[in-house]
């Protein structure tokens, strides 16, 4: 057989073939929404007014963003300058938790050299009166 006997005979085969395909799948419908929104400009339309959807410049986005943490700075330093105690430092003495907080219960993250609590005025209170106290 030749090519162009060939030809004859599949090229009717295969074009039918696929308009069964295209039309009785819904695959027509799909490739034409598909071009719909591919050729579509995303226009908004009210009260006459067209509105024409853009994307924002980066430059214009990474200024505003600038300029809302440099408010958010300012802010910031207002309040704590409203908060001052003076010249007293309100955290003189104390220290920082450690970082270890792997531990669990009560006690988890205290460091294991903070002495706690002073209760030794509790026993000069008491001293010679316990069995009075019970």
């Amino acid at each position: 057989m030749k090519v162009n006997e060939l030809k004859k005979v599949l090229k009717p085969l295969i074009r039918e073939c696929i308009k069964e395909c295209i039309f009785e799948e819904g695959v027509l419908s799909g490739i034409i929404t598909e071009v719909a929104k591919g050729m579509s400009t995303q226009r908004l339309v009210a009260e006459g007014i067209t509105v024409t959807k853009k994307t924002a410049d980066p430059e214009d986005l990474k200024k505003k963003a600038d300029a809302l943490e440099a408010q958010r700075q300012k802010k910031i330093k207002m309040l704590n300058e409203s908060m001052s105690f003076g010249e007293v430092n309100v955290f003189e003495g104390t220290k920082t938790i450690p970082a270890d907080t792997s531990g669990k219960g009560a006690l988890a993250g205290v460091s294991s050299d903070d002495k706690g609590v002073d209760i030794d005025g509790i026993m000069a209170i008491a001293s010679g009166k316990w069995k009075q106290l019970m």
